[in-house]
């Protein structure tokens, strides 16, 4: 102990802090980002795991709200594994992530409206009943 009071973040730091971490939560869904990071050996660095580990919480319900690109916290958990930050190292699974990507964008809507419309048609036409026949 030296003797100082805890250091306490004003409301404005705080604000700050809270937009600096959900920018770079939300750079996670680029798979470009992800491969640089990997290139260039980011993701050797335990410090770094450290703070991937920190980051969790963005996870929680109460701050995935704010996420514009959930891909993202899909691959803020993915971090922690060795073998997809080795497999980050490779364009040609940057490319295969971002083709992936691209095709959840392109298709999702088009699927959940689909589904949607088929759930609706079996509500319109419902097997008659037999008893009021009689």
């Amino acid at each position: 102990m030296n003797g100082r009071p805890p250091y306490v973040e004003t409301e404005a730091e705080e604000r700050i802090r809270f937009q600096t971490e959900l920018e770079f939560v939300q750079l996670l869904a680029n798979a470009t980002y992800l491969n640089y990071l990997a290139q260039y050996k980011i993701f050797d660095d335990p410090d770094f795991i450290a703070y991937i580990d920190y980051l969790q919480y963005w996870r929680k319900p109460e701050y995935a709200k704010f996420i514009s690109y959930p891909h993202c916290l899909y691959f803020l958990e993915r971090i922690k594994d060795e073998k997809f930050r080795e497999e980050c190292k490779k364009v040609q699974y940057r490319d295969f992530v971002h083709n992936q990507q691209n095709n959840c964008y392109t298709f999702y809507r088009q699927n959940r409206e689909k589904e949607a419309q088929e759930k609706s048609e079996v509500k319109k036409d419902p097997q008659p009943d037999v008893e009021q026949t009689k």
